[in-house]
């Protein structure tokens, strides 16, 4: 008897259908999975069995053939486990087979006939939803994730026998549901803010800056003068999520299996902060199987490098890709994969090798050549990617004992969300969210100078001798500040604030 269940597998981010085809017929035992499984579909066999026999059913003793289409694209994981063996009974006639035309089943399964959490639940769920189906019958562990979908009902099971019950019409099982505008308002506290940070006055105004444009950043300053806690609280300034991306950042996040089990939806903006010995691959993903990376990881967040020299060079260079296009590909033999990696880049590093070349208080050990050598290890052209570039100093003494506080990371938000709304009526029928993502045609737009403005650029271009590039970026930056201070036009304080997070950009020995 050849019966089929309906499932789907992941390709990138996203789910596609994968029929689950079982024909159970006469001949020596033999159970043959067939539509390129992976090692982890291959072994479910011996799972299935056991999982089956200590439910209470009877494995058959006949040959079993299990078929995965579409058969030319590669199947992984262990989501397969539960349809496969609900595909067994039901050519058993263990099962009612008109239920199952309405649900789409995943699940991986334990030797005792528990039903175990897979990654991607959330990308499943739409799925089903978009192929007119009913329901999807996921484990009890991420139904609050599928949930987050709507329109469908979501059936949260514990063991294999659960199933048999509820196709078979003998036990109800409501359908898991949850208040997304209540989850969002509970999740959204963060651990810090900006009013922790003792001084840094200037470094916080380029924050500002920064996430009011959605800009690229990159904080240069001897050890322990605030970089790290600042970029930290960066995420408490940033706008709230939406619902779409949280649904988007969500689905990376469960796709690579780091969805915590209480964490049906990512409520804030993420924050990555991999470590400087960090592969190309583990930076912008892939392996043989291709897997998210951190900068898909970061998408719609913060992806923070701290000490940036340090990082091998392929792997910054990687990122010149991402910070332009929001997007990255990976393509190995077997297939080619895209994923979403629209993040903003905070990055920090020592001004040179000793750490303390521009310190007051301690002196540099380090050779003019040496702090060259240093700097050049990040490359010019991925400068040229980051917005702003600023000086953070070591912390006074009076700024450390001070008993005033600086503004809480709540009011500074406020006015950046303002100025996102501004950016966002000005830019949403020309294809752009915020000034980061302004193209040259956007900037001649909305970037008019009037004639005081067109000189002190000009003077900042030829001294500094900047790059067409690093022009554009001075625009978008004087944009972003105009917009804070609620002006139409850019204005030539603007143009010089601007000029000033390019730090890097002048003459440093």
């Amino acid at each position: 008897m050849i019966v089929k269940i309906l499932s789907s597998a992941i390709l990138g981010i996203e789910s596609y259908p994968v029929d689950v085809e079982v024909d159970t017929s006469r001949g020596l035992p033999q159970f043959s999975t067939v539509g390129l499984p992976d090692a982890a579909v291959k072994e479910s066999k011996d799972r299935i069995k056991a999982a089956i026999k200590n439910s209470g059913y009877s494995f058959p003793k006949g040959k079993i053939t299990v078929n995965l289409a579409p058969a030319d694209v590669r199947k992984e994981g262990t989501s397969f486990d539960l349809p496969i063996a609900i595909g067994i009974l039901t050519a058993e006639e263990l099962v009612e087979i008109e239920s199952l035309r309405h649900y789409m089943l995943h699940g991986e399964l334990s030797l005792d006939g528990r039903v175990k959490g897979i990654a991607g639940t959330l990308s499943a769920a739409f799925q089903a939803r978009e192929s007119g189906l009913k329901g999807i019958i996921v484990p009890r562990e991420n139904s609050v994730e599928a949930a987050m979908v709507d329109s469908i009902d979501v059936i949260a099971v514990d063991y294999l026998h659960e199933v048999v019950d509820f196709l078979n019409g003998l036990t109800e099982i409501p359908p898991t549901t949850i208040d997304i505008s209540d989850f969002f308002g509970k999740n959204r506290a963060h651990h810090y803010d900006f009013a922790e940070v003792s001084g840094q006055e200037q470094a916080k105004r380029a924050l500002e800056v920064a996430a009011a444009g959605g800009h690229n950043i990159l904080m240069i300053g001897p050890p322990g003068s605030g970089k790290t806690m600042l970029a930290r609280r960066l995420t408490t300034i940033l706008p709230d999520l939406s619902f779409d991306e949280a649904i988007e950042t969500t689905k990376i996040f469960s796709v690579a299996g780091l969805l915590a089990k209480k964490e049906a939806l990512l409520a804030t903006r993420p924050f990555r902060s991999p470590h400087h010995s960090i592969s190309d691959a583990g930076l912008v993903g892939g392996g043989h199987n291709p897997r998210p990376g951190e900068i898909s990881l970061a998408h719609n967040g913060v992806l923070f490098l701290d000490e940036l020299p340090e990082f091998r060079r392929n792997v910054l260079e990687t990122l010149r890709q991402p910070l332009e296009d929001g997007t990255i590909t990976i393509a190995r033999s077997a297939m080619t994969v895209t994923y979403p990696s629209r993040f903003m880049l905070v990055a920090a590093m020592n001004p040179c090798p000793c750490g303390y070349f521009t310190d007051r208080e301690r002196q540099c050990t380090c050779t003019p050549q040496q702090i060259r050598n240093y700097r050049a290890k990040v490359s010019g052209p991925l400068l040229d990617r980051i917005d702003i570039h600023i000086e953070v100093p070591a912390v006074r003494y009076r700024d450390l004992t001070t008993r005033i506080t600086g503004e809480s990371s709540q009011t500074i938000k406020t006015r950046i969300d303002s100025a996102r709304t501004l950016q966002y009526s000005r830019l949403k029928n020309h294809g752009a969210l915020c000034n980061a993502d302004m193209t040259n045609t956007h900037i001649k737009t909305f970037c008019y100078l009037d004639e005081e403005s067109h000189r002190l650029l000009e003077m900042a271009v030829d001294t500094l001798g900047l790059s067409a590039r690093a022009f554009t970026r001075i625009l978008k930056v004087a944009r972003t500040i105009a917009d804070l201070d609620d002006h139409p036009e850019i204005q030539p304080h603007h143009i010089s604030e601007a000029i000033q997070y390019r730090s890097l950009d002048r003459q440093v020995v």
